[in-house]
């Protein structure tokens, strides 16, 4: 598909001059064809499956969908056509420019994708970009509702009013809009500025912020993904709120990130706490958060989409004892370990477990609680950090590269050291199986059943079901 595009100095180009084919990744190689030219006369690798030339395998079926999208993209130079656009090198450093749209550690599958049209100038040191998606979702569920839009098991009602056993419901909350800037500097080396917001606020339609940060070589600041969280190793899910397990705070945070070696990543941050007690009116108060949480990961990387890491954070969680008259700052803590990797072109493995104590407002079904800190029975005033654990793992399988499915369990656990109410949440469980397509790269339609569960302390338990589709729009 060919466009006109018009220069920020108002001069019309030719549809010849600025459409442009983007290929994948320069590490990334065809096994079959040389390049070849299209109409602009611009050196094209051959669009045929390859292998990543890092570790030889076969790419995954992900990643050829992935190299798909990234193909798809029109440029207009903002400061006029190249000289010598159809040299290798131009080419590589726009291939450099386009990935590092897709390629971020803290990239969810929900998140858009880069944008269609790119401003970048005409030496490919400097892109920009202004893109979204519209995402519609609509779900039908049976023998009592979960009050929400997504699909929580802690929000499962034990005794469901008999007017609220069936729902269907529809929101186009997650559609989202979203600015980049990524460029190369002699004087400050890589640099990218990033805003991101959706429409997931009140009532879900109204316009909230999700990500505002910006990075330097091997530093971001601003608001982002916490390190303690890994959204590239959770499932593709069309419900909202995902696996029950899943770790995903946004904060302001200060964070360092630097690859070691090779194939190994390490990671740092200072990140805003907030933190989520369970007080007691007369007898504890909350205190400002005065420390920040400190995050740290370390990752090992051995193919473009397939990682393992460790990571952790340290919180101090503080509170007033009114019976003592005396502030405390009780030590919380998480850790998390997870995986994404492809056992197999056409399989796609993600997995997580983790635990801690007096982590539970970071994500999950706990954050829907104040579980940070919990009172300790028989000392009035007297809080603690109870422990909590969950795990999700996920299989997907690519029947074509723009074609999948996959099936999903979770489950999240609360233990607490000392007795609670009977009613109080002890272990939810939830279950996602789903299939996508990109019927092209930039529109994708995607169908799930989700059925999950709630026990509480005493034993009680209730099953909920639902059965939703999305379809999403890029640009």
């Amino acid at each position: 598909m060919f466009i006109t595009a018009i220069c920020l100095s108002g001069t019309v180009l030719s549809a010849q001059e600025t459409s442009l084919r983007l290929t994948a990744p320069a590490r990334v190689i065809s096994k079959k064809a040389p390049a070849k030219a299209d109409s602009t006369g611009m050196a094209i690798p051959d669009d045929s499956p390859s292998v990543d030339v890092a570790t030889t395998k076969p790419k995954s079926l992900v990643d050829i969908q992935h190299d798909s999208l990234a193909a798809s993209h029109k440029i207009i130079y903002i400061d006029g056509k190249p000289l010598s656009n159809n040299t290798q090198q131009h080419l590589d450093s726009i291939r450099t420019l386009i990935d590092n749209f897709y390629y971020d550690q803290f990239r969810h599958f929900q998140d858009p994708a880069a944008p269609y049209f790119l401003f970048m100038s005409k030496d490919a040191s400097l892109a920009m970009g202004i893109g979204g998606c519209v995402r519609m979702r609509g779900w039908y569920e049976w023998g009592g509702v979960v009050p929400i839009n997504g699909f929580s098991p802690y929000f499962i009602p034990m005794t469901p009013s008999p007017a609220r056993m069936k729902r269907f419901g529809t929101t186009p909350s997650g559609s989202t809009l979203f600015f980049r800037v990524i460029g190369r500097n002699k004087t400050l080396g890589n640099y990218q500025l990033y805003i991101e917001a959706n429409f997931n606020g009140y009532q879900g339609v109204d316009f909230h912020l999700k990500k505002a940060y910006a990075t330097i070589n091997n530093w971001t600041i601003g608001y982002a993904s916490s390190t303690f969280s890994d959204p590239s190793a959770l499932p593709p899910t069309v419900d909202a709120s995902g696996p029950n397990n899943k770790i995903s705070p946004t904060s302001v945070l200060v964070r360092w990130m630097k690859p070691i070696a090779k194939l190994w990543t390490v990671a740092a941050s200072l990140e805003t706490p907030s933190t989520q007690p369970a007080l007691t009116d007369s007898v504890t108060e909350k205190v400002d958060d005065w420390l920040p949480d400190a995050a740290a990961f370390i990752q090992y990387e051995w193919g473009r989409s397939e990682h393992v890491r460790l990571a952790g954070i340290l919180r101090t969680l503080p509170y007033r004892d009114l019976v003592a008259g005396r502030n405390h700052n009780i030590l919380g803590w998480g850790l998390q370990l997870s995986t994404v990797l492809h056992p197999a072109p056409a399989w796609t493995i993600y997995a997580n477990v983790c635990g801690g104590k007096g982590y539970e407002s970071l994500g999950g079904d706990l954050q829907m609680g104040n579980y940070d800190l919990i009172a300790r029975p028989g000392h009035e005033g007297e809080l603690y950090a109870p422990a909590a654990m969950g795990f999700n793992v996920a299989a997907q399988y690519n029947f074509r590269p723009n074609l999948f499915a996959s099936v999903t369990y979770s489950q999240t656990r609360f233990m607490p050291k000392h007795d609670v109410a009977s009613s109080e949440y002890k272990f939810g469980q939830y279950v996602a199986a789903n299939v996508f397509w990109n019927l092209t790269p930039r529109i994708q339609v995607g169908a799930e059943f989700n059925i999950g569960m709630r026990q509480n302390f005493d034993g009680a338990h209730r099953w909920a079901r639902r059965v939703g589709a999305m379809a999403q729009f890029s640009f």
